[in-house]
């Protein structure tokens, strides 16, 4: 048993390994059922986890070819031994699949027939969450007592791992979420506006039209001029909906297309200035390059600042990034500054996801300074 250990750990530290590697929910379960039928020697091996309606949300396997799995059909039901195992937290072990009484005498067509059978359930704090489901003893008639327990330690800690999992997957759909809800902000408080005004614009144009062509001619004037800020405002937006390459760009080559884009919508100066090489690391330089977007659109629509720097460098293993402005400044730990400014929260966020640190300095006419130390892979 001893002996066997060493497999299980490195299993349960590929697992772990997985998630931190922000996998996804399928990757990591994949790799512990490819663990748990290498591991008790079985021919085949499966990972369920239910879908509180009778059914499976996830139903992955090994041992077998992908065109075998297609050819059985859509997941299976919660019926027979594969329900049983969720209905307790003891693994079931027998030589003979048939004799167990929940065995329903048949397979689908081209199901492999099994005899030899291991059930182990996946537990959590809040039950059990799935099973592994191992057939087939490869060079035995039957699984052992080391095979149990070599999977239900690989199930105490695939149940850690799934709940990371589901955890991490979770955390993204709602930072998906939030950068949906400040986009959504961002068109109504920016874009609406204006569309707002250009239909007030065009009335006033109609109804001087026959009274007075020259004022008209001046309304006309004003549609034009707001319906250009309104197409840079959508223009801006949507450059933000677009990831950025950058694995292609890296951050520094991405941060100079975003203030290249922002010189021509804006015609203000922005200083950009990188010092430093910076290693490509795609997840950090995303929330990089999303902290650094948004105290350049705080820097453009609330500083009224005459000039606007950006300085990123890479020091001793850190990422530095400053934004500073000489604009009105503000007051950070104000109330209403949350609620004017709900950038401030996502920026806050965004850098705790990075471990890192994220400092804003600012008060009203001094400017604002925000300045974020991260790490560097």
């Amino acid at each position: 048993m001893a002996e066997r250990l060493n497999p299980t750990l490195k299993a349960v530290s590929d697992a772990v390994l997985a998630v931190a590697a922000e996998v996804s929910v399928d990757e990591v379960l994949q790799r512990l059922v490819d663990s748990s039928r290498e591991l008790a020697g079985a021919r085949f091996a499966a990972l369920g986890l239910p879908d509180g309606d009778g059914g499976f949300r996830r139903f992955l396997t090994s041992g077998m070819s992908d065109k075998l799995v297609a050819s059985l059909g859509p997941l299976p039901r919660q019926h027979g031994v594969l329900g049983a195992m969720l209905e307790t937290q003891s693994p079931y072990r027998t030589g003979d699949i048939h004799s167990h009484p929940r065995f329903r005498g048949w397979w689908p067509a081209g199901h492999p027939d099994m005899r030899s059978f291991l059930g182990v359930p996946i537990v959590s704090p809040e039950g059990v969450i799935g099973a592994f489901y191992l057939t087939e003893k490869i060079g035995a008639p039957d699984f052992t007592d080391d095979d149990e327990e070599l999977i239900r330690l690989l199930a105490a800690h695939a149940a850690i791992a799934i709940t990371n999992a589901r955890l991490y997957e979770q955390s993204r759909e709602l930072s998906v979420v939030a950068e949906r809800n400040r986009l959504a902000l961002e068109l109504h408080d920016a874009v609406s506006q204006k569309l707002f005004g250009l239909v007030l614009s065009a009335e006033a144009a109609g109804t001087l039209l026959e009274r007075d062509p020259g004022a008209a001619a001046d309304q006309v004037g004003k549609l034009q001029a707001l319906a250009q800020e309104a197409l840079d405002e959508l223009r801006s937006l949507v450059f933000e909906l677009r990831p950025p390459d950058l694995e292609r760009d890296g951050l520094g080559g991405a941060l100079r297309k975003h203030v290249e884009l922002l010189r021509r919508l804006g015609q203000q100066e922005i200083e950009l200035e990188l010092d430093g090489e910076l290693p490509i690391d795609a997840t950090r330089d995303r929330e990089i390059l999303r902290i650094a977007q948004e105290a350049l659109q705080n820097a453009l629509r609330h500083a009224h600042a005459e000039r606007i720097a950006v300085r990123v460098c890479a020091d001793d293993g850190r990422v530095l990034l400053e934004v500073e402005d000489d604009g009105v400044g503000f007051e950070p730990n104000a109330p209403e500054a949350r609620s004017r400014r709900l950038g401030l929260t996502s920026m806050e966020e965004r850098a705790r996801r990075l471990g890192g640190s994220l400092e804003i300095r600012s008060a009203p006419d001094a400017g604002t300074t925000v300045r974020l130390e991260a790490g560097s892979g």
